[in-house]
């Protein structure tokens, strides 16, 4: 599916992935819990990646979207329709503050020009890419960067 304005590719939802892009369109950040072993995973499988459980009964729940910068990168050119006017742009892999290890990745909306380095704190934002759809996506968090260096 895509946005018939801009050609961007837009989510799917699936069975198992509904809850969180629903949560995105109300830009809440949602992960599956599993029941056993309350970890947090993303995307939820048919096992929990943690505790090997064959039936976790994943719920999802808000987390607060904060993290840290793990890793990024520049993309310079589009593989995908859509993405064109949005080059160049940097996508970054976060480490979530719910759970080490708890890692997504998305897009740095301050621009590929940010000052980025490693443990560099963001916060989760939103990309409204069509109406009733919002994609996860990151800002640095300076406030925060602000309060480490007190």
């Amino acid at each position: 599916m895509t946005n018939q304005a801009t050609g961007r590719p837009v989510p799917v939802p699936d069975e198992s992935s509904s809850p969180y892009w629903a949560a995105a369109a109300r830009h809440v950040l949602a992960l599956a819990r599993c029941s056993r072993c309350e970890s947090l995973t993303i995307p939820p499988g048919q096992t929990c990646p943690h505790c090997g459980s064959t039936d976790p009964e994943f719920a999802f729940v808000p987390v607060s979207g904060h993290g840290v910068v793990r890793s990024w990168t520049i993309v310079r050119q589009s593989f995908l329709p859509g993405f064109e006017a949005d080059l160049p742009f940097m996508l970054v892999d976060i480490e979530l503050a719910e759970q080490p290890g708890l890692r997504v990745i998305g897009r740095l909306l301050d621009g590929p020009e940010a000052p980025v380095r490693v443990g560099a704190p963001v916060d989760v934002a939103f990309e409204d890419v069509a109406p009733g759809v919002a994609v996860p996506a990151f800002e640095l968090g300076a406030a925060r960067d602000a309060e480490a260096d007190e």
